[in-house]
């Protein structure tokens, strides 16, 4: 009998809702997208198809470039200021945020298909951006919540991204207090 015995092979976990739902999902959306364009290829002719697509295509390269370009501009300008000695003041730009969206709008551009076309016109509106870029950040600093609450490091999670307003760096040291333990004598400043 093997009642009580341990199977030779380990329990499988359980699969997240995403992985399971994200491939039916991308298969539907794929359907939607072919369907439309056979839709508006009956209503006009595969030529009008062609022409919508390849204007995708130019449209959202396009894009790509100049945000691409904008990005590296201000790598540049950031890392110039930081050889002059000069302070680094993020946020003096303006259009340096929403370089990401603005990619990923011109990637679904030039993906083919109507409703790629639509979302990615979508995220070229400066609204649309901000909005998608706070939705973004609020869900990043949840999920950093809960991995520090599950996580046995604790609190490093976020004390790893405090925003200083001035851009310093204040130094510090990790004292481990064991229980038993008796101090070694005083410790040297942490000024220089």
């Amino acid at each position: 009998m093997t009642t009580g015995a341990q199977s030779p092979y380990p329990a499988r976990p359980r699969r997240s809702r995403l992985r399971t739902l994200l491939p039916l999902g991308v298969a539907a959306w794929l359907v939607l997208e072919i369907w439309l364009l056979t839709l508006v290829a009956g209503a006009s002719n595969g030529l009008v198809v062609f022409l919508i697509l390849l204007a995708g295509i130019v449209l959202g390269s396009y894009v790509i470039k100049r945000a691409g370009r904008r990005a590296f501009r201000n790598l540049t300008e950031t890392a110039r200021q930081q050889q002059g000695g000069g302070p680094v003041i993020p946020g003096a730009r303006p259009n340096s945020e929403g370089n990401g969206l603005t990619m990923l709008g011109g990637l679904l551009i030039v993906l083919p298909g109507l409703i790629s076309d639509a979302l990615g016109l979508l995220l070229l509106v400066p609204p649309v951006q901000k909005a998608v870029s706070r939705y973004a950040e609020r869900t990043f600093e949840r999920k950093l919540r809960e991995a520090a609450a599950q996580s046995p490091l604790g609190d490093a999670f976020t004390q790893a991204r405090m925003h200083r307003p001035d851009g310093k760096v204040v130094q510090g040291e990790v004292i481990r207090d064991e229980h038993g333990s008796t101090p070694q004598g005083p410790r040297p400043p942490l000024t220089k």
